[in-house]
């Protein structure tokens, strides 16, 4: 049994998990401020990785935290860089090294998942819709503010707003829910039309569409769409890199 620690270091949170090959044996998450709390979860573990693998795109600071963090282990720990090619995805970025990390991540873990076209959409702090054929070639796709952001944006920028939440409405009646549903429709659009313009590139209607992420909870009681929520799903393609890489030891 290889336990491994898969760490996902994004731009709100640090989430990480102990897998031991064939399941998760805990997974977690912090403020990606917040390292007090981690070094106490990590010395709380009663197992001890042999690999430590991480996809980083937050700030510089973090990663210099984190690294320290990790000098618990005697491990030297793997942070994941994004290749024209890995674990059947194909990267079809003008720079294959100018994607996110996270994104690529999601990818290869929706690849392994359903060997088939997909739109792979996560919604965290900024939320991304990316598009992969059915050969595993990722065709593209979109980076936009996430839900809270939108908001966090809109209230700070904009004069004579105050903090009241607002509610879901097809025809808002009031200003907060003005907001958190133009919020909602704005996010829901985008989605709806990357499986839309998927559809119409595959010659076909896509059924195949995973969201994953913090924020997803927000958007999923207003899809209207066959969608299959994956928790975590950095983490997940994190095991199945780590995986390809100790096979090729």
């Amino acid at each position: 049994m290889r336990i491994l620690l898969a760490i996902d270091s994004g731009n709100s949170f640090i989430k990480w998990g102990i897998h031991d090959g064939t399941q998760w044996l805990i997974q977690n998450k912090v403020a990606n401020y917040d390292f007090s709390s981690l070094q106490t979860q990590w010395d709380d573990l009663s197992v001890q990785p042999a690999a430590i693998i991480i996809s980083h795109v937050a700030a510089q600071n973090v990663r210099d935290e984190l690294s320290d963090l990790l000098l618990i282990w005697s491990v030297s720990p793997h942070w994941v860089k994004v290749f024209p090619s890995q674990c059947g995805v194909y990267n079809g970025y003008t720079d294959p090294s100018q994607l996110g990390c996270d994104r690529w991540m999601a990818l290869i873990a929706a690849r392994h998942l359903l060997q088939q076209s997909c739109l792979v959409t996560n919604v965290g702090t900024a939320m991304t819709v990316d598009a992969l054929s059915d050969s595993g070639q990722f065709l593209g796709g979109i980076i936009l503010p996430g839900v809270n952001l939108m908001l966090r944006s809109l209230k700070e920028n904009t004069a004579q707003l105050d903090d009241t939440a607002g509610s879901y409405q097809d025809f808002p009646s009031n200003t907060n829910n003005a907001i958190f549903s133009g919020a909602i429709q704005s996010a829901l659009g985008s989605i709806e039309r990357m499986r839309q313009l998927l559809s119409e590139q595959l010659g076909y209607s896509l059924n195949n569409c995973i969201i994953s992420g913090g924020g997803a909870h927000i958007l999923l009681p207003y899809i209207n769409f066959p969608v299959r929520i994956i928790d975590n799903i950095v983490l997940e393609g994190l095991v199945i890199v780590a995986a390809e890489s100790a096979e090729s030891d």
